[in-house]
This record gives C-alpha cells, structure tokens and sequence, in this order.
C-alpha cells in the first residue's frame, strides 16, 4: 500500500495556478457598465473600466451628426483615443473580457488603444458587446483580425 503524505497533496494544491479573471469594459453611456457588472459576478472576476481621457458628451455621441467626435473616431481606422489610465494589474490575470457598445458595426476606436496599451499575450481574450440592433461577430472578427497575435475565445452580444 502507498501512502502520500498530507503536505505533498497540499503542495499541488499550493503550485497549481489560480485563474483569474478581468472583466474590462467601455461605456459611454452607462450600458455597457450595467452588463459589465453582471458579468464580473457570473464569472467571479473583477472589474475594470476602459475610461476615456476625456468624458464623452451628448453631442460627442450623436451618430447622425458626421462632425461628432465619435463619428470622426469611427471614420477614421487609425484613430487611437486616449484612455485616462493603464491596468497596472493586467499581468494578474489569465481571461480577460473585453466589452463594449458596437459602434458603426465594429468596437469603438478606444478598444485598439487598450489592447494596444497592454500585453495581451499569453492571456485568453473573450469579448462581449451591446447594441439595439447589431450582432457582436463583426467586431469580434474585426478585433480578431487586427491583433491575430492573441489568444480570441468567444464572443456575446449581452443586452
């Protein structure tokens, strides 16, 4: 008969890695946040905000007006808004959740300058969005297709 010793069970335990799991999201209005939220306690991760340097206004929002800041953001595939701080934390976790509202059929430009501001690899990437009217697997495409370097895992429209 072997016997294991107590300590050498309790130390597997003890080198196994904890996963953990960042819920990061944008909202300009609100929504986004609400779902966000929800989906930090489903998952039992923590959360954080995709936070614009500067605060998105009403008429920032206003999609029929093509001179609006999130209209010239859209139009323009190299656009890179500032966001107000960096996830210092990042490299804690192993999933990250990305959400965001869809915008013009896609993530909004903000979301390429948080992917883009942090290190991403190694990490499993899942994405959530919301929206009145368009599905996620665009943008979930999109953002696949412009950082194919990282691990993509699943995409939810989440309203």
């Amino acid at each position: 008969m072997l016997v294991v010793p107590a300590f050498a069970q309790n130390n597997k335990k003890e080198n196994k890695k904890m996963k953990k799991t960042l819920v990061t999201y944008f909202s300009a209005t609100g929504t986004t946040k609400a779902v966000a939220e929800r989906l930090a306690k489903e998952q039992g991760a923590d959360l954080y905000e995709i936070a614009p340097a500067k605060a998105y206004t009403a008429a920032d929002l206003d999609w029929r007006d093509k001179a609006s800041r999130s209209s010239l953001e859209m139009s323009d595939k190299a656009s890179r808004p500032a966001i107000k701080d960096h996830c210092e934390n990042i490299a804690n976790y192993d999933t990250v959740w990305i959400g965001f509202p869809i915008w013009w059929y896609t993530a909004p430009t903000i979301i390429n300058t948080f992917i883009e501001a942090h290190d991403l690899a190694g990490k499993t990437i899942c994405v959530f969005a919301t929206s009145g009217s368009s599905d996620v697997k665009g943008a979930f495409a999109d953002l696949k297709k412009a950082y194919p370097q990282y691990t993509w895992a699943e995409s939810r429209l989440m309203n």
